[in-house]
């Protein structure tokens, strides 16, 4: 305990110093009902648009010397952020990538006998290639890729994020970039992520406020480290269905939970930043719901209802226009030019 203790004094301390806010958290229902609800927090609006990309898309890690060059074996939809990166998505394997901000990360130095990878597309790559949160890990244990930071746009400061990957057997992992070295957090029971501080600090302070008990009290801030600890406990709290509409009511209600308001900044705590967007991914049914901010109703993708071979074409639905839908949007979708990863 005094070890938590110490980890806690610690973490809270150096959260004023990290950035901008995100959450993830994966529910778990009966008969293998398994969604991923996640929360999109910046301190401006990151212009996204939802993808469709189909399979055999010709792709590059746009690294410089040695970059990845792939071609998608599953097609998927993708969140974007500014059009130049995939943030969030899930492919038609049920396999669901989320891209969070981590102060901490340090990225390696650039080894060209590597094939670089640009930071973002690294929510692509997973979903372009892999069905299964095991071939993820396989892959980067592998050293198959090297990921390559860049500056966020219109900021003088490197983008530092870590990766969520869950899949359809319930199977979760988290990606960090640690002193330049990627650490791997690989269990069926990472089911929450947030921000900063590093994963390993973020377990030991659940287990902290699990010693209190979630139904006496729960840390109501915005922090990251509060938010990992009201989505452990929520997601554990709410009811485990197989009927779909109740788990994505409940998914949506914990996320929500973890959201901040929109319009607050604090001076001097980037970290605190509005909620711009959420999403919640259906593993099992593959149905890719999202709501923003700004618009009153939750849509969504139905892949049952998208052409991802190569002849159904890159399509993309426009929301940075205040473009708003309800139900079932597949259909709103126009084919587009797909977006350019920002490399380097």
């Amino acid at each position: 305990m005094k070890k938590i203790t110490s980890i806690l004094t610690a973490a809270l301390v150096a959260l004023s110093a990290l950035s901008h806010a995100c959450t993830r958290v994966v529910y778990k229902g009966l008969d293998n009902l398994i969604l991923t609800a996640r929360s999109m927090d910046w301190k401006e609006d990151i212009a996204t648009d939802l993808w469709l990309f189909p399979r055999g898309m010709q792709r590059d890690g746009v690294a410089g010397p040695n970059s990845c060059k792939w071609t998608s074996k599953y097609g998927s939809v993708v969140a974007s952020a500014y059009n130049i990166a995939s943030t969030d998505g899930m492919n038609e394997k049920g396999l669901v990538a989320n891209l969070l901000w981590l102060g901490e990360s340090e990225y390696p130095v650039r080894d060209t006998r590597i094939p670089g990878l640009s930071i973002a597309a690294w929510v692509q790559y997973v979903l372009d290639n892999f069905a299964t949160v095991n071939e993820v890990v396989a892959a980067s244990e592998k050293n198959a890729y090297q990921i390559i930071s860049d500056d966020v746009p219109g900021q003088n400061r490197l983008a530092t994020l870590h990766l969520s990957v869950s899949d359809a057997n319930g199977d979760n992992a988290v990606f960090e970039f640690i002193k330049g070295k990627m650490i791997i957090h690989h269990d069926t029971s990472y089911n929450v992520m947030t921000n900063s501080p590093t994963f390993d600090k973020q377990l030991a302070l659940n287990e902290y406020w699990k010693e209190i008990g979630g139904t006496v009290m729960l840390p109501g801030t915005n922090r990251a480290a509060d938010r990992f600890v009201r989505a452990s406990f929520y997601v554990d709290a709410v009811p485990k269905t197989d009927n779909t509409r109740v788990a994505v009511a409940c998914a949506f209600s914990v996320i929500r939970n973890c959201s901040v308001p929109y319009g607050i900044t604090t001076p001097g705590q980037p970290n605190i930043s509005s909620t711009r967007w959420r999403s919640v991914a259906d593993h099992k049914n593959l149905v890719y719901f999202f709501e923003t901010a700004l618009t009153p109703n939750v849509f969504w993708v139905n892949f049952r209802d998208v052409d991802f071979s190569s002849a159904g074409g890159v399509k993309k639905l426009s929301l940075v226009n205040g473009e708003t839908y309800a139900g079932n949007a597949t259909r709103s979708f126009v084919k587009s030019p797909p977006f350019k990863f920002q490399g380097i």
